[in-house]
């Protein structure tokens, strides 16, 4: 379908299902298709990980992929519910996608936060097309802020065995991936989004204004993974790392050897900035919206790739 008709159209069919689906599948990639990234797995090496590899993330971002029409059709069809009344419709698909996620990667996970993130925000999607609003950025948080309200109260709950985000909240008051749901995406609202499109316009490649925005990224964000691993004095020292690397931040390719040393330090001290990397993805996803220059300017050869 070519673009123009997908920015003018506000009804659910299949190839808007098909667009944003595809959509989901590309921003996946480029996340894990950045090259070099500081603790996490790329195209060099396996960063803080050694139980999972490139070919994992792309078997798995293919097997979700899958799942990604049945959100935007949730979405639609439950339009006539409250929006608090949603996110208990949609947890089954999410459930079937992280099943299909550990069995494309024999039991390795590549992207437990990313369905979460996106299966959020492909329901918004649907639910905005099937009441004829229009989808941008702002509108689809909007709608997952209000989708999760009280999401993070389940943090609070005593339990034998707390889950490491119940622990996290207890010990330190992060609310990770639950926060930033409830939250709208506020650092991505208001921090990384308009920080890589500035980027861009700035003339930056592709590869460095996504690398910059990953670093923005893990200077603000209290990431839950990288405090799991590294506790709050991993996460302080990820932050200030980022904080000094932004003062001149990357401009040309040369730049790149303060990424891979950046990457051993993080690999040395077991510290992965996994939560920034769901949170560069919606980035990316949200910059090709419709309402976006980026999308004014994409090629319709992308609209062939096939995620089948």
């Amino acid at each position: 379908m070519r673009l123009q008709l997908i920015e003018q159209s506000n009804t659910l069919n299949e190839d808007i299902i098909h667009h944003y689906s595809l959509l989901g599948w590309q921003a996946m990639l480029a996340e894990v298709n950045l090259t070099p990234k500081p603790g996490l797995v790329d195209k060099h090496n396996t960063g803080a990980h050694k139980d999972m590899a490139l070919t994992d993330f792309h078997l798995s971002a293919k097997a979700i992929a899958k799942h990604f029409p049945q959100f935007l059709q949730a979405g639609a069809n439950y339009k006539d519910l409250t929006i608090e009344q949603v996110l208990p419709k949609i947890r089954t698909i999410g459930i079937d996608c992280e099943k299909s996620m550990f069995r494309a990667t024999q039991g390795v996970n590549t992207h437990k936060g990313t369905i979460f993130s996106l299966g959020l925000v492909l329901t918004a999607i649907g639910r905005l097309l099937a009441l004829q609003q229009r989808v941008s950025p702002d509108a689809i948080c909007q709608l997952v802020a209000a989708m999760c309200h009280g999401i993070c109260t389940e943090l609070k709950q005593p339990a034998d065995k707390p889950t490491a985000g119940q622990r996290l909240y207890q010990h330190f008051g992060l609310t990770g991936a639950r926060g930033e749901a409830e939250g709208g995406y506020q650092l991505v609202i208001n921090h990384s989004l308009p920080y890589y499109l500035q980027q861009l316009a700035l003339g930056k490649t592709q590869n460095i204004a996504l690398l910059n925005t990953l670093i923005l990224l893990m200077k603000i964000n209290d990431d839950t993974n990288i405090a799991n691993r590294g506790g709050m004095q991993g996460l302080a020292w990820i932050k200030q790392q980022a904080a000094q690397l932004l003062q001149t931040g990357i401009n040309q390719p040369a730049d790149l050897v303060k990424i891979k040393q950046f990457d051993q330090q993080c690999i040395n001290k077991n510290l992965s900035p996994g939560g920034s990397a769901d949170l560069l993805i919606l980035t990316w996803f949200f910059a090709r919206l419709p309402c976006s220059e980026i999308y004014q300017n994409r090629s319709n050869t992308t609209n062939n790739l096939n995620i089948n």
